[in-house]
């Protein structure tokens, strides 16, 4: 039973390894009659542990150590780990409570305290209140103003502290007060203004309306607006009746005598009135922008009238635009007088003193729905411009061809250009400048094809010449610079919402096309005068040729021909890219005439196959300027 005890302890070890096992159970194959035994014992010693594993599952559930007991003490203890947690919050809460009402005493002293210090400090500011008050009513009566500047700040700033008590009739009663001397005050000092100005003592009672504006000051923005406005309605209201009750004075003819009233009436204010109100009020400012106001409502009615009439000429073009440039004058002069002011104050970070009028466009702006009558007098001009341009000769008589000579009318048009553009920019920079803008891309079109193209399209009887097409070319040149350079300054100028809208492409490709019929223009005068040489040529009886001799004679007159008219072409053409263009186009179409030539001079026998092929070596081109 050596191999059962082996067995047995081979079982047991850590590192049991059954195939080693096997393998020496069953060393031979005399051993393989045990297998039977073998079993029997491993099954025996698989029932004996697992009667063991069970006895140890049972003493581990139900001995005194057990899992159950150690969970069942575990949670007795939890439970009294919170009864002791509640015990400590209960006694916490207790303690809260004492505390509360050890303090509360000295709680209550404390609210005393402070309520009994409020109390005093309302009961002396209602005393100053009142007092102030009393001195108030006083001072306004004897029209104090100096002193009641201050006092009625001091009144204000005190009553202030009263809106939470106004549910007390004393305190509401001296709020009805405050708030009645407030209005007595306003319609004194207007009175007061009044009656100096109606009766001409406003340098007697200087002193007493300057100390009137702090008044107003303290009483606030309502206030100091209505005084400044009944000041410029009474300055302004000589101004309103003379000009809006009379039609001829109020006519855009006598537009320089609304300006002229206007400076005697500013004169007369810094004289006599502005040292009267504060500068911080701003009132010349005030004054100048309602007198802009009503003359541009007043000019907005004029225009309207103007442009209904049905009895009579509408607006003159001219004397719009001498008013608007007028107006715009005087707007730049007003905007300048007041933006040079001193300022009250020298705190850039405040708001008060900030200039908030601007008279750019304060009155020109009634003009601008009527600055299409300007346009539509350039779309008039221009279209008389172009028929004289077609009639007019290409140079004056009395200067000369040069090489880098422009057409004359093509300069005068460049100017009247320039100007429009330039006056209209100063105009309006929205609308009406994009409608400037189309009506000057539609000229450029009408110029390119009914002056520069058309004088390529001649007849043969007037034909144009070389001098008159390089001069045709150098304009339509010069305009293709200048079309590009005219959309990125009308884009420069024009409202920045409107700048995709401006394109002069299509105007500037127009005169690069001018340009190249040009040079196709120089490349047909060559050919012409090679019409004898191809002649000469197709009249050669090329079938009946006997022997093949020196170059034909028609050769020789065409590169003559050629060269002695090419060279008078480059010595005129002033730009590279042109004499290129030229040269690239005289070969192609040289060319191609001469291979028509060949195929119309059929038949042709193998000897005068060879003279052509003679005839047809490369001759050296003329050079290049």
């Amino acid at each position: 039973m050596n191999g059962g005890v082996a067995e047995s302890l081979s079982l047991d070890a850590a590192d049991y390894d059954p195939i080693q096992h096997l393998n020496l159970l069953f060393s031979h194959p005399s051993t393989v009659s045990s297998i039977r035994r073998v079993s029997s014992t491993l099954q025996s010693e698989q029932n004996a542990l697992s009667a063991q594993i069970a006895a140890r599952q049972t003493a581990q559930a139900y001995g005194p150590d057990s899992s159950l007991e150690r969970m069942q003490s575990a949670q007795a203890e939890l439970g009294e780990l919170f009864r002791k947690i509640e015990t400590v919050r209960a006694r916490a809460i207790q303690t809260e409570q004492n505390i509360t009402a050890m303090t509360a005493d000295i709680k209550r002293l404390d609210g005393t305290k402070r309520n009994l210090t409020l109390s005093m400090t309302a009961l002396k500011r209602l005393q100053m209140l009142t007092t102030a008050y009393e001195q108030l009513r006083g001072l306004a009566k004897a029209r104090q103003y100096r002193e009641c500047a201050s006092l009625l700040q001091a009144v204000l700033q005190l009553m202030r502290h009263f809106n939470s008590y106004r549910s007390i009739d004393q305190i509401a009663t001296l709020s009805r007060g405050v708030g009645e001397i407030q209005r007595e005050l306003l319609e004194q000092v207007c009175e007061d203004f009044e009656m100096a100005f109606a009766k001409g003592e406003v340098a007697a009672r200087k002193a007493t309306l300057v100390e009137a504006c702090g008044v107003m000051d303290a009483l606030g923005d309502t206030a100091r607006s209505r005084l400044v406005t009944w000041y410029v309605n009474t300055e302004l209201r000589e101004y309103r009746q003379v000009f809006r009750g009379n039609d001829e004075a109020g006519s855009l003819d006598n537009i320089g005598r609304r300006y002229a009233w206007f400076k005697r009436m500013m004169k007369g204010y810094e004289e006599e009135h502005a040292s009267l109100f504060p500068p911080h009020w701003r009132v010349g400012e005030t004054l100048a922008m309602a007198f802009c106001d009503g003359t541009r409502d007043d000019y907005k009615g004029i225009l309207e009238k103007s442009m209904r009439r049905v009895d009579g000429p509408k607006i003159d073009v001219n004397l719009l635009l001498s008013c608007l440039q007028e107006t715009m004058d005087f707007e730049q002069s007003i905007e300048r007088r007041f933006s040079s002011e001193p300022r009250a104050s020298i705190d850039t970070l405040s708001s008060a003193d900030e200039r908030t009028q601007n008279f750019h466009g304060s009155i020109s702006v009634a003009f601008e729905p009527y600055l299409s009558l300007w346009v539509e007098s350039q779309d008039k001009a221009l279209a008389a411009m172009i028929p004289k341009y077609k009639a007019q000769p290409l140079l004056p008589a009395d200067e000369e061809f040069s090489p880098q000579a422009v057409i004359s009318s093509a300069i005068e048009l460049f100017h009247f250009y320039k100007l429009t553009l330039s006056q209209c920019a100063k105009l309006s920079t929205s609308e009406r400048l994009l409608d400037l803008a189309k009506t000057l891309a539609k000229y450029l079109d009408e110029y390119a094809q009914q002056v520069l193209l058309a004088i390529l399209q001649r007849p043969a009887q007037t034909a144009a010449s070389i001098q008159d097409i390089i001069l045709v070319m150098n304009t339509a040149d010069f305009w293709h610079t200048n079309t590009g350079q005219l959309e990125e300054n009308i884009k420069k100028r024009i409202d920045s919402e409107l700048v995709l809208k401006v394109d002069l492409t299509s105007q500037a490709d127009a005169f690069l096309g001018v340009a190249s019929t040009a040079v196709l223009a120089l490349v047909n005068k060559v050919e012409a005068d090679c019409d004898g040489a191809w002649r000469e040529m197709k009249n050669t009886n090329w079938s009946k040729m006997e022997s093949v001799g020196d170059q034909s004679s028609y050769v020789g007159e065409l590169v003559s021909h050629v060269n002695a008219r090419t060279e008078e072409i480059l010595a005129i053409v002033v730009k590279p890219q042109y004499a290129r263009a030229f040269a690239d186009n005289l070969v192609e179409h040289i060319a191609n005439t001469y291979i028509s030539n060949i195929v119309q001079c059929r038949p042709v026998s193998e000897v005068g196959a060879e003279q052509v092929k003679k005839d047809s070596r490369p001759h050296p081109p003329p050079p290049l300027p």
